[in-house]
């Protein structure tokens, strides 16, 4: 948790809650220890849903369901929303509650490894959430500016890592130092990218929001050298 405990319940407190299906889906989500989004990102997200209005989603991590039917609850009733999950014992439980939310004409889950997905798409989306693998984001970056309209918005979850981010790599469990090494590359490439006008935000586990910008790549002002940036992400960021 990157805030204190009381201002975080404090400002949960103020949160007026979903339906009661999604409330009913959080609740078997967390019996199950199933990851889902926090109250204060459940709220940033209709927030987002309401300034933006985006026509066309996709996610990357659906996990059961959860996030994929806030959205669609919360955005335009002609927003249509892609997403992607690997994890076989969860897709079931996503299709079920799909079709238990009556979204199934909405939401489309696709079913696969994420990168191998992103790659056979060709849609261009309003908005993108990204909530998966963390030690994946780097990897997904080339594809998901592919996918993003200039001026959509890029939404990235669980990037300060319980504030695990700003320690040395020496400071993290040596199982923890990869994930470490690549999300801090990603926090860079966001925010050093010409493609993208990037804000860090505490909230949560800490996300990400990028514009990507209406006039194209650019240049950046910095040059990247890290070793995990692939050439296509160097491309793209004018670096």
């Amino acid at each position: 948790m990157i805030t204190g405990e009381r201002l975080t319940a404090y400002i949960n407190s103020l949160y007026q809650g979903n339906t009661e299906l999604l409330d009913q889906i959080e609740a078997e989500a967390l019996s199950l220890r199933v990851p889902i989004i926090r109250k204060e990102m459940q709220g940033f997200l209709r927030f987002l849903l309401a300034f933006a209005r985006p026509r066309k989603i996709l996610e990357v991590g659906t996990a059961v369901g959860f996030s994929a039917l806030l959205m669609s609850e919360y955005a335009p009733e002609d927003c249509r929303i892609t997403t992607i999950e690997n994890y076989e014992k969860r897709i079931p439980l996503a299709r079920k509650n799909f079709a238990l939310a009556e979204k199934e004409d909405r939401i489309k889950l696709l079913e696969g490894d994420a990168m191998e997905v992103l790659k056979g798409l060709a849609d261009s989306y309003d908005l993108i959430f990204l909530d998966a693998a963390k030690g994946q984001y780097i990897y997904y970056l080339p594809e998901l500016l592919r996918l993003l309209r200039p001026g959509g918005l890029l939404v990235s979850d669980n990037v300060l890592q319980d504030g695990d981010v700003i320690e040395s790599r020496f400071a993290v469990e040596r199982r923890q130092r990869t994930i470490h090494a690549r999300m801090r590359e990603y926090l860079y490439t966001l925010t050093h990218c010409g493609e993208l006008t990037t804000s860090i935000l505490p909230l949560g586990d800490g996300v990400t929001v990028s514009v990507r910008n209406q006039d194209g790549c650019g240049t950046s002002k910095h040059h990247l050298s890290g070793r995990i940036l692939r050439n296509e992400v160097r491309e793209r960021c004018g670096t």
